[in-house]
Formats: C-alpha cells, structure tokens, sequence
C-alpha cells in the first residue's frame, strides 16, 4: 500500500521514520533514510553488480529519487565503512543530493579518491574520528568501532528528541582482527541503558550456525600452504581486506618468499592503509608488481584482484596469459582466500578451469580454512542482541532467508519485536512500537555503456527479486 498522507513524509518531532530504498532482500546496494523533526539522513549509499545472472546490469544502485526531491532536508550522509556496496554510488548519486559526507579517516581516503575520478572536488567529505560524539541537524551522531574485513568499520547510534536507533552497518566480533582496534564491547554493553526505539541490523550470515572466525586464526592455514608450495604463489582476495594483505605478507615473510600486491584496486588499498596507519611499519617492503615477474618462482608470493572471476582483473589476465607483470606456470599455486559471492558461481568456475588447464595447483576455502567471513554468525548475532538488549529489530543487509534467519535469532533471545520490512516501506519508529506506513516508489538505476543511468525496469526488478529468494 503507498503512504496515503503526504505529512507522513515529513517526519514529526516525537517520531523517527526509518525508510530502506536499498540492502532489504538483498545482498548489496545499501541506502537507508531515517527522518526526524523536519530532517532526513542518510546512512551508505553503494552499488551491487548484476553477477552471471544480469550481465547487462554491471553496476546498480537503489533509485535515490524520493530523497533527492527532499535533498533541502537532508542534513547529511552518514557512512559506516569502505565497502563498494556502502560507498560505490556516491560518484554517480552525489550531484542529485549535494550534502555534507561524513566519514572516518579510511574510509574518506576511499572517498575522495572515488569523488576526485568523477570530478566531483566540490563534494564536502567531513572526516570524523572513530567514536566521536557530534551533531547533524536534529540528529545526535556516535560512531561506535566494529570489526568486520576491512579498517574503520562502524555501527551507527542516531540519537533524537523521540530515542536512539542503532545502525549496526556490516560486522562481526573478532578478538583478533589483525588490523584495527577490536569492537568497542563496554559500549555495545551499555546500549541497554540507552532510550532505543530500534536496531537495524546486518543479516549477511544469520542463516550460520556458531559464530564467526577471526582474521587471526588466518596464518597458520596460509603458511602451511606457503611451505608445501614449490611455484609461485598467488593468493586473490578481496581487495579491500587489508588485514588479509597484511596476513599474506606476513606469510611469505614467514617462509622466505618476496611479496608483493597485483591489481590496481589492492595497490590502490595499500596506499590507503599506509596513509591511515593500518600497514605495519615492520612488514618487509613491497615488492613492485613490475618486478614480481623476473624473481624465481620459488620466491614469489604475490595477492591479486579477481576472486570472483571478474572481467579484467589481475587473476583473469593471468590465467588467460596475458599479464604484463606475471604469468603462471605448470606447477604454480592459486589460492582463493575468499567467500564465492552468490551469482559469481559461473565466472569463478570458469576461472578456475584456466588455472587447472595451465596446470595450477587452485585451493579454495572448501579446501582448507583459509577465509573468514567478516559478517555475525547465529551466535555472534545473539551475543550482541543479548548485550543491548533492543526492544525491536529490524533485519537488513540480506535476501529474505537471511532477513528471516536474523528475526529468528532476535525471537530466540527475546527481542519483544521484529519487523521485517522490504525496500520502500515506511517504518514510524517511537517509544510505543513501529508502525508500517506503506510503502514509497523505489527501484534502481543501471550503469550503461555510455555511462548514464538508467531505471531497471519493473520486469526485470521481479526477476531479480526471484534469484534473491
């Protein structure tokens, strides 16, 4: 049903409306809305990729043209963290919305860089310390530290006249992250004590049972493959996992291989984290990826874009012996530190398939425990609802299984309500309970080859919602 009352989208003093446009039923594409007291914020705002199944639909993002008819009471853009399906769109979207961007130090590295390749040096990034305390229009705004795959991950507390929402963003609970401080559990913990109307919350993993590995248990499983290697070692990866990078470098420090990274994203990472301070000083130089090709196969150890088969990237033009930098041999070693991305399964079958023809030993993480997840398992999701005790959970960041599995996990710890929402519905959140409204237009907008956007038709969106299911 559409929302009937047009003073209903202006959100009131003694109410905070949460309204998804992107990241409910499914993976990707995250852009939400909450609005109070005359105002609106927006929390991410990324792209997701078509995959195998929509190849024509290379990048997509949710449709921000409810928002960017209100743009006058947005009072800014708020973002968890660096990840593609939380910031890609800003370079596409940013001109309909023009408004202050707020980050952490990382991930408004990330940024900027992406708005500079658009041309976009008018964009304000406003750069935020990691659980800083600070006030946007009639929001109160505290950046709470999270772990998860890449540095500067963040849940969101948005405090207002009416009680405080809590935006967890993409997290888990690792002891040892490599990278980065450990989440902030006294703060976690002390949520209960807070006036919440609400958490909205990641569900990426809540249909795994336990809970989630650690970055730290890494090492070992990585070295062990290292030592039994007598090629070259190539390891692919997500890019923005720099914790992973600095595992791998740890690695090959370990049984006397050079390393070094392949890729132009990775490089660009890299430079990031040494920016920011996240890449150790005591690592042994980097080996420049020109120079990896005339080392010894016995000595390379190298990490690369193309864990999931994509066109282009570094692993795809070496299995297909085209490389500028590297090429691989009979007897070399691939390993594919990193989760299989639903709808990439044809594109990193076929990847693999050229590696096994040229004779390449592959591992995958069926094969030994060589990837962890960033995102909570069942337990991870019960350890925390236990800690703030909500009085509601909204499920977000996951296709309906996973939106259902995470509800399932809040009724087990006793969350006294659950709403499960999909993209477009409005959502009144105040003391009393949540109240669905209806629903707004939403959709989303496809990348074409000459670089406009266009809308995805209503068709095609059904087909899409049918593969997430």
């Amino acid at each position: 049903m559409a929302v009937d009352d047009p003073s209903d989208l202006i959100p009131k003093l003694d109410e905070v409306l949460f309204l998804p446009l992107g990241g409910v039923g499914e993976i990707g594409m995250n852009l939400a809305l909450y609005g109070h007291d005359g105002a609106w914020v927006i929390v991410d705002l990324g792209i997701t990729f078509g995959g195998d199944d929509f190849p024509e639909q290379r990048v997509m993002m949710a449709d921000p043209s409810f928002i960017a008819a209100r743009r006058e009471r947005v009072s800014g853009i708020l973002l968890t963290h660096g990840h593609e399906d939380h910031i890609g769109a800003l370079p596409y979207l940013w001109r309909r919305l023009r408004c202050p961007i707020y980050a952490t130090p990382f991930t408004a590295a990330l940024v900027r860089y992406r708005l500079a390749q658009a041309g976009l040096e008018d964009a304000t990034v406003e750069e935020v310390s990691c659980g800083e305390r600070f006030q946007i229009g009639p929001f109160g705004v505290e950046y709470i530290g999270m772990t998860h795959s890449i540095p500067e991950p963040n849940a969101i507390l948005l405090r207002t006249a009416a009680g405080a929402v809590l935006h967890t963003g993409d997290w888990k609970l690792d002891d040892r992250p490599v990278v980065g401080r450990r989440y902030d559990a006294a703060r976690l913990s002390a949520l209960r004590r807070e006036s919440l109307l609400a958490l909205v919350g990641d569900s990426t993993n809540a249909v795994v049972p336990g809970t989630t590995g650690s970055e730290g248990d890494l090492f070992e499983p990585l070295r062990e493959l290292a030592e039994q290697a007598t090629g070259r070692v190539v390891v692919t990866s997500f890019a923005s996992n720099v914790a992973r990078l600095v595992t791998l470098a740890r690695v090959a420090e370990s049984v006397g291989r050079r390393f070094g990274v392949v890729g132009p994203a990775m490089e660009r990472m890299v430079a990031v984290a040494r920016g920011t301070g996240y890449w150790p000083e005591d690592l042994p130089e980097l080996v420049d990826a020109r120079h990896l090709g005339f080392l010894p196969r016995e000595e390379v150890f190298a990490a690369c874009t193309g864990s999931q088969g994509e066109p282009g990237s570094a692993l795809m033009r070496m299995a297909a012996d085209r490389h500028r930098d590297l090429l691989l041999d009979h007897g070399d070693s691939v390993i594919f530190s990193s989760k299989l991305i639903p709808g990439n399964e044809r594109s990193v079958e076929r990847l693999q398939a050229r590696l096994r023809a040229l004779g390449v030993e592959v591992t995958t993480d069926t094969d030994a425990e060589i990837h962890v997840s960033g995102h909570p398992a069942q337990g991870d999701l019960a350890r925390l609802y236990g800690w703030i005790q909500p009085p509601l959970l909204i499920p977000v960041h996951g296709t309906p299984r996973h939106l259902a599995a995470n509800a399932a996990v809040a009724k087990s710890c006793h969350i006294p309500q659950v709403r499960l929402m999909a993209n477009g519905d409005l959502c009144r959140l105040t003391p009393q309970g949540a109240q669905l409204l209806g629903s707004v237009e939403s959709g989303r907008l496809s990348l074409g080859e000459d670089g406009r956007l266009v809308p995805v038709s209503g068709d095609l969106l059904e087909e899409m919602r049918g593969k997430a299911h």
